[in-house]
């Protein structure tokens, strides 16, 4: 047995072990059924040339500080007027990451007095902001807009007076289900509210040009949009999309906005073409679409199951140690799939998650089912 300051953490990651929970980094081999590389833009070579342009104008690879030094950069600001055009808001801001956008967001603008009511399958990310804030929290039962104002009229009863703020994501990253935004729109304005609606699975895909499921919703003073870059559009960072008023707070009280190095000046003039291939390139999406409606189909066909109606395909097993083992099993046949299990996703429903890229095709899908149908019979043997 350990002894030392290390035997509390060999002790956790024994106990991991034992709950068939302990990860371990695993390299990307096989046929891709596990990215976010929706529209397979990660080695786009228009972005490629984007970079290489932006290097011969002389576009730092770093950005030397934070935005309120040094580190803001004229690609940044560049990115933020054009992002704030193509995805229909009055301003966005450009944050590193989604994780440190959400932390940044729910750890910021709620404030004393306030209830964040989020739904029960938000991000990890949004769960680390909501922590950080000052104001009240509770989770509603996951796309039950009945449940969220229940939530909402206990809080007005027992006399909360400030603001409800309603944290959802558009598209769900483990399930693959849509959250009912005119309904939860319709909450948050007749509860003096705000809606924080996270896209990072919609941006790209869904919507006109991409602009994902809440298109047509943005503008508004009461909606905060999150658009993550490292899913469809193919690089990294994240972009917050709200009112002048909501974006200037950010700037002058977010923590993870005023004390993080930017993001480098690159990677903004990336998501620039990025935005600019949505636009563009239509033909894309619409080929997406037909692939994963394909992938939708060939599920009940192959193994029963329901689609989610959406490139993100889960397939619930429930014991830790048997999704491991088929998820082990399918990449040893040539198909990176991964294992979800709990924390991520609640007790009891470990899960295969497909996710349906532009990185594979119809025949691939078909192969994939086909050795997977097989696994669950030798499974089931």
């Amino acid at each position: 047995m350990m002894r030392g300051p290390l035997a509390r953490y060999v002790a956790t990651l024994n106990g991991l072990e034992r709950k068939g929970r302990r990860r371990e980094l695993v390299p990307h081999d096989g046929v891709d059924f596990t990215s976010n590389d929706y529209l397979r833009l990660a080695n786009s070579t228009r972005i490629r040339s984007a970079i290489a342009d932006a290097l011969e104008r002389g576009v730092a690879v770093g950005s030397g500080g934070s935005r309120l030094l040094r580190g803001n950069h004229p690609e940044h600001e560049a990115l933020e007027a054009e992002a704030a055009i193509f995805f229909g808001t009055e301003r966005a801001l450009y944050f590193s990451s989604g994780y440190a956008a959400n932390a940044a967001l729910f750890s910021t603008l709620p404030q004393r007095g306030d209830l964040i009511v989020h739904d029960a399958l938000i991000h990890a990310s949004a769960h680390e902001g909501i922590a950080a804030s000052r104001a009240e929290a509770v989770a509603a039962r996951h796309n039950d807009a009945d449940a969220f104002e229940e939530v909402i009229v206990s809080w007005r009863m027992k006399g909360g007076t400030g603001h409800p703020w309603i944290a959802v994501e558009s598209l769900y990253s483990m399930d693959g289900d849509r959250a009912p935004l005119k309904e939860l729109v319709e909450l948050a304005d007749r509860y003096d509210g705000f809606l924080v609606i996270d896209e990072a699975h919609a941006t790209g895909v869904f919507g006109p040009h991409g602009r994902g499921l809440a298109a047509g919703m943005e503008g508004r003073d009461n909606i905060i949009l999150l658009h993550t870059c490292g899913k469809a559009l193919g690089v990294s960072g994240a972009l917050v999309g709200a009112n002048q008023v909501v974006c200037d707070y950010l700037v002058n009280r977010a923590r993870g906005f005023i004390y993080s190095t930017a993001p480098s000046p690159l990677m903004a003039a990336a998501v620039r073409e990025a935005l600019r291939i949505l636009a563009e390139e239509p033909e894309r999406r619409a080929k997406f679409e037909q692939l994963w409606t394909f992938a939708n189909a060939q599920l009940t066909v192959a193994l029963g199951f329901e689609g989610s109606g959406s490139q993100i395909l889960p397939i619930l097993i429930g014991d830790n140690s048997r999704t491991m083992r088929i998820a082990a099993c399918m990449r040893e046949a040539g198909f990176d799939i991964r294992a979800i299990r709990p924390p991520t996703v609640p007790e009891g429903t470990a899960r295969l998650r497909i996710a349906i890229t532009l990185n594979v095709d119809r025949s691939a899908i078909l192969r994939m089912f086909d050795a997977l149908a097989t696994v669950f019979c030798a499974e089931a043997a």
